[in-house]
């Protein structure tokens, strides 16, 4: 069995590695009770699964014993072990002796040192040589059964540990020589596996483990790998100096790792279907698709319009480039949140680790430099040098918020200045050179020098912070406290209803910004209506405080807020699927607006650099992304680009766009019901609701107002045949859907109507 096992589910891993994939499904389905047995008792079968995997080799490769000598080929096994791998907090003592699957992120790696296997000793006077095995409490084959000429078990003997210390003389008081040349050893090393920081619980410490890597999976891994091994858990006997055990029952626990697997960099938790695709691609066509975005992150902070936008870009980030000359451009954008206290800024750095697939939250004082980058410490067993990953290593290709920026010291500061634009950090200390991979985007808050922004100094003595470092953000924003009695009635309503507000499941209080939506998983007759009537957005309860608002029907959504993880999945599917490239229209509009810039700069603006350049770039790629667009054009992305930059440069003037302007002001909505509905849409309505109760025959549009109240009443969603019952000629209603569907206002499924 263990022969066929090898022989059908192995799979070489590497160029002339000795070590083959036996996926644990295939055996799963082949032998049910092999596969509980290896997991209970691994060691064992992966003993004899080597020994089938090596009798297969002498088979079909004639001499390969006497070539490989005494190197055997290794199994390495594949495949989920348990519904869900473990970390390194959920080992316990019933996982010892075990095979476990585990994730995590590798914090410190040690260097590779050769352990000895077996020595050979020649004796000068007999002239002979003798051999001797070793046997630590790592070994796997420790407190297995001894094996034979034959390959049959011993159960009355098992392998022990042996003494680590060399034979000096033999039986007879003689010599003897160590023979290093033809003594065997293999590569040794321990990684300290940590579980990744979005699993951890909020307020404890992360919990790790220490992995026993030897002969081909060392160096397979680095600080800030994110990896899934399998290994067997073990306990270590725990001697004391004088060599007796200890007495305190407590013994420090390993895993002897089988098979290493390197994740994707992004670990998400979002699982996409059809329905996700078809609505995302929707979503995608309007052209207000950045302005729905960004009031969708952080409903509950009112304001700061212009500051979501640039989030929600940041989130998309741009295109990373390596071009062939190993020149890399980076495609991440970092900001810097620089303003007056009490301005929502450590708020926005929480909603963007709340909706950034990985982010990792740090302060100015709780971290140094060595802490924000890499770290060489030594190990308190082995006394050697060994690296310890830091934040930005760790939050590769995710995103570091820093929160504090300014009570950060100098010399720390200076530490991640390569990480910010070279994206490495590289390590020189200790005789370990060394160069670790940071692609993370950057999000500062930093308060000003004076405590409070003084407007009537420049811009770089409010912030402190030297240029070198100011010119690797991307986007400098200056959050300001204004004295406005109109602006201020807005937020105290804003801030008073996020109080007031109750959910449906009993809990009141101040909500956060990705509760899921009740409103819509309310009681319906129809299971199926429920499942299909799911929709991407939900109702804003800081939306109403617009005298001015218009009754419109159709506009409902716009004051609506995209849900939580459909928010999650429209920004991971733009920025993983999508890779825009320039159009030379977008070059010609980049190169004229950049000249622009540097000609008008004055000293109350941020020095205009090479950098700035590439940001424009980065931001109008990152707006490609968000259209879904594969091309960056002049028209829509460039210069919501620059108005973006031109807001965060010259932030002190105040001029505001009407892209700038609150989502949901009455100029916008406006612009958004002309985009959406038409210019016939109040026309419609009257004659609808005029209307509402008339069979007779009229124009299939007078009955969409009604079709849209009739949908809102039954939780967005409803049969087609259950719509507008009294309406004898169904023709009318079916072209009415139709034409609500050709404005984007709903969309069919299955026979169910929704709302967009």
């Amino acid at each position: 069995k263990s022969k066929n096992a090898a022989a059908t589910a192995g799979v070489t891993i590497g160029p002339g590695c000795p070590r083959i994939k036996v996926k644990l499904s295939e055996l799963r389905s082949e032998n049910p009770s092999l596969e509980r047995r290896l997991i209970n008792d691994p060691l064992r079968h992966l003993r004899a699964l080597e020994f089938a995997a090596h009798d297969i080799g002498v088979d079909e490769r004639p001499g390969y014993e006497e070539k490989g000598g005494d190197v055997r080929i290794k199994v390495a096994i594949e495949g989920p072990i348990s519904s869900t791998p473990s970390t390194p907090r959920t080992l316990n003592s019933s996982s010892l002796q075990s095979l476990v699957s585990i994730q995590g992120v590798a914090t410190k790696v040690s260097s590779i040192k050769p352990k000895i296997v077996k020595s050979v000793h020649y004796c000068p006077a007999t002239n002979q040589h003798t051999s001797r095995k070793y046997v630590d409490a790592t070994d796997p084959e420790l407190g297995l059964p001894e094996i034979d000429i034959q390959g049959q078990e011993l159960p009355d003997k098992l392998i022990t540990i042996t003494s680590s210390i060399h034979p000096v003389k033999d039986t007879n008081s003689n010599p003897l020589e160590t023979e290093y040349g033809l003594s065997t050893f293999k590569d040794y090393q321990t990684v300290t596996l940590q579980e990744m920081p979005e699993s951890a619980p909020m307020g404890q410490l992360p919990r790790s483990v220490e992995l026993i890597l030897d002969h081909d999976l060392v160096d397979r891994i680095k600080p800030g790998d994110r990896v899934e091994v399998v290994g067997v858990y073990r306990a270590l006997a725990n001697n004391s100096i004088n060599g007796q055990s200890s007495t305190s029952g407590v013994f420090p626990t390993v895993v002897l790792v089988n098979n290493i697997t390197t994740l994707n960099q992004t670990i998400h938790q979002l699982t996409f279907v059809q329905r996700d695709v078809i609505d995302i691609r929707a979503l995608s066509k309007r052209e207000d698709i950045l302005a729905v975005l960004s009031s969708s992150l952080s409903p509950s902070i009112h304001g700061h319009d212009m500051i979501k936008k640039a989030l929600i870009l940041q989130l998309l980030s741009g295109v990373e480039k390596n071009l062939p000359n190993g020149t890399h451009l980076r495609g991440d954008i970092n900001i810097l949140l620089v303003g007056d206290p009490s301005t929502a800024k450590s708020q926005l750095l929480r909603s963007m680790m709340a909706v950034a697939p990985l982010a990792i939250s740090t302060t100015g004082k709780g971290s140094s430099g060595v802490g924000l980058t890499a770290a060489v410490t030594s190990d308190p067993d082995t006394r050697e040098r060994r690296l310890e990953a830091g934040a930005m290593v760790l939050g590769d290709r995710g995103i570091v918020c820093i929160d504090e920026f300014d009570k950060m010291g100098e010399i720390d500061r200076v530490a991640i200045h390569e990480a910010m634009e070279q994206q490495t950090v590289t390590i020189s200390k200790a005789g370990i050179h060394a160069s670790l991979n940071a692609r993370c985007s950057v999000l500062a808050a930093a308060n000003p020098v004076y405590g409070n922004y003084d407007r009537d100094r420049r811009i770089v003595e409010n912030i402190g912070l030297p240029d070198s470092l100011l010119s690797r953000f991307d986007l400098l924003f200056v959050v300001l406290d204004q004295l406005d009695p109109d602006l201020d009635r807005r937020i105290a309503g804003h801030v008073i209803r996020g109080h007031g507000y109750r959910s449906t499941v009993g809990r009141s209080g101040y909500d956060s910004d990705d509760d899921d939506d009740d409103d819509y998983d309310s009681d319906d007759a129809d299971g199926r209506i429920q499942a299909n009537s799911k929709s991407i957005w939900q109702k804003s309860r800081y939306m109403f405080n617009n005298e001015d608002d218009s009754d419109d029907e159709y506009m409902t959504s716009s004051e609506d807020v995209l849900q939580h993880d459909f928010l999650r999945k429209y920004l991971h599917f733009a920025k993983t699927r999508i890779k825009p490239t320039l159009t030379e229209e977008a070059r010609e509009c980049i190169a004229a607006r950049y000249a622009e810039m540097r000609s008008r700069q004055d000293e109350r603006t941020l020095p205009i650099t090479a950098r700035s350049l590439e940001t424009v770039i980065r931001l109008a790629s990152a707006h490609a992304k968000a259209r879904l667009s594969q091309i960056v054009e002049a028209e829509p992305d460039v210069k919501a680009a620059m108005d973006i930059l031109g807001f965060a440069l010259y932030h002190e003037n105040h001029q505001m766009t009407d892209s700038e302007k609150r989502v949901s002001t009455p100029e916008l909505r406006e612009d958004r019901k002309r985009a959406r509905s038409g210019s016939d849409d109040e026309e419609m309505e009257d004659v609808g609701k005029a209307k509402q109760r008339t069979s007779s025959a009229q124009p299939g549009e007078n009955l969409g107002p009604r079709i849209w109240n009739e949908l809102k009443g039954n939780n967005d969603a409803m049969p087609i045949a259950d719509i507008c019952k009294d309406v004898t000629d169904r023709s009318l209603v079916e072209d009415a859907i139709r034409d609500m569907e050709s404005k984007e206002k709903i969309f069919t499924s299955e026979g169910i109507v929704c709302i967009v």
